[in-house]
């Protein structure tokens, strides 16, 4: 099953360079061998269940460990319409 996740860590720091918890979530996706979607207001990834999942468990000690105070974290199913036609 295919999973997508989308999540934001916190504080924001501005303007400039992201903060070192949103660079460690992207490093520690990247570790995984996952490819996330970095951007200034949060994080995707998409993948089997069975990697992205401990993969964000990871990921959520390390942004824990170099600063985030807050993590917001949005899990769903990729792919699942159906079609009922």
């Amino acid at each position: 099953m295919r999973v997508r996740a989308e999540f934001t860590t916190e504080p924001f720091e501005g303007e400039g360079e992201p903060p070192a918890h949103a660079v460690a979530a992207r490093d520690s996706l990247h570790s995984a061998g996952l490819d996330p979607e970095f951007g200034p207001l949060g994080t995707t990834i998409a993948g089997e269940r069975e990697t992205v999942l401990p993969a964000l468990a990871s990921m959520l000690d390390r942004v824990l460990d170099t600063g985030a105070d807050r993590i917001t974290l949005q899990i769903s199913v990729d792919g699942t319409a159906v079609d009922e036609s």
